[in-house]
């Protein structure tokens, strides 16, 4: 069988839609005719989008957001910071203005001031409180 055809006639008759849209039949689809309403995705597609979506964050953190200076945060810092921006995405996390300030300074109270002032804070309250709990952790051990 040659599958360079095949694949080449699906993709023509299906095309290839890289967000969510809904096919003639109704039913929620994405890519190139993948059925999530029936079939969803395995958990290696999961994980694999997962990956992708894992270094887009740590790049953005790394070369857009803080410009270098995220490779020399601490660890727990680092994660922190990667949680929030994989949750709110890229133009979320940077209306966290003040709170990315506070940490190019390395002002960690200024910026669990700022975390726990925000609408996010409220809206997720048990993940808001471990991502604080771990910034005031570090804070913390560094007096």
């Amino acid at each position: 069988m040659n599958l360079a055809k095949i694949e080449a006639q699906l993709i023509a008759h299906e095309g290839e839609r890289l967000v969510l849209y809904r096919c003639i039949a109704g039913k929620s689809s994405i890519g190139i005719g993948h059925n999530l309403t029936d079939n969803g995705i395995t958990q290696e597609m999961s994980r694999f989008i997962f990956g992708i979506d894992l270094q887009e964050c740590i790049v953005d953190l790394s070369q857009r957001v803080f410009l270098g200076q995220f490779e020399d945060f601490p660890e727990d810092i680092q994660h922190v910071l990667i949680n929030m921006r994989f949750q709110l995405g890229h133009t979320g996390f940077r209306n966290f203005k003040k709170m990315i300030t506070a940490y190019r300074k390395l002002d960690l109270a200024e910026a669990v001031k700022q975390m726990r002032d925000s609408r996010w804070f409220h809206q997720v309250p048990g993940r808001a409180n471990d991502l604080v709990k771990i910034v005031e952790g570090f804070q913390k051990g560094k007096e």
